[in-house]
């Protein structure tokens, strides 16, 4: 939730005081911490501006600090505090087969859409109005892209959510394609081609669509997520 390449500066903040930094108790923490520094630095591929020290000095901030959006509701705050919420979701769990792998693992529509930025046909994945309370998987991968909690029908014959269930698992790039101005939705350890993401989604959940095609992600129902792996995230589903 914040920009790990801004060094004194976080949204309109500027100063020595806004560095950011991951200040650890325990040394038996530090190499946790350092794993997810390398695949951050992988991913922005330049080295973060973040400081990783033990912590030496904690010093308690003013009291109108504490809880500043709880006693100033229309304050500013660059941060969306509540994606603190969301699940943790290890990448290095993950992996993409080499590209013969996935012709012989993947049916052809699913390797058309995943690896060559293809789109299935509306209505025609069983996926795009089903409900059944469960998680969606990157196809190519396993990782856990979609939650059951918050798909909707937008009755646009692709299956549609309001978010992903977790940010770090989306990646976005701009899509001129077709004469048409789109944010294509990539999945982050499989790179697959997902759908794209629109702002005419439901106002109460946020107000966007993720339009994905179905052939690019596998379902894998509740009853079936932990003999799966995926225990840890049968919160995140209704």
């Amino acid at each position: 939730i914040i920009n790990p390449l801004s060094k004194n500066k976080q949204g309109n903040d500027v100063g020595t005081q806004y560095r950011t930094g991951v200040y650890y108790t325990d040394a038996n923490d530090l190499s946790i911490i350092e794993q997810v520094f390398q695949e951050m630095t992988e991913q922005y591929g330049q080295s973060l501006a973040v400081e990783l020290l033990p912590l030496q000095h904690f010093i308690p901030a003013e009291d109108y600090h504490q809880d500043y959006l709880k006693k100033n509701p229309n304050g500013y705050c660059h941060i969306n505090v509540n994606q603190a919420a969301s699940p943790v979701i290890d990448a290095s769990a993950y992996h993409k087969p080499n590209q013969q792998e996935l012709k012989e693992s993947l049916s052809p529509e699913a390797y058309a859409v995943t690896q060559e930025n293809g789109t299935e046909r509306a209505f025609t994945s069983p996926l795009w109005n089903q409900f059944e309370p469960g998680i969606y998987v990157d196809v190519v991968t396993g990782e856990p892209l979609f939650s059951s909690k918050d798909k909707f029908d937008s009755a646009c014959g692709w299956p549609s959510f309001s978010r992903p269930i977790s940010p770090e698992v989306a990646n976005y790039k701009e899509d001129h394609s077709h004469n048409m101005d789109r944010i294509e939705v990539r999945s982050r350890v499989g790179d697959s081609h997902l759908g794209h993401v629109f702002p005419d989604g439901p106002s109460d959940k946020g107000g966007l669509r993720y339009c994905i095609n179905g052939v690019a992600t596998r379902f894998v129902p509740k009853a079936d997520m932990e003999k799966e792996g995926y225990a840890y995230l049968l919160d995140q589903v209704d």
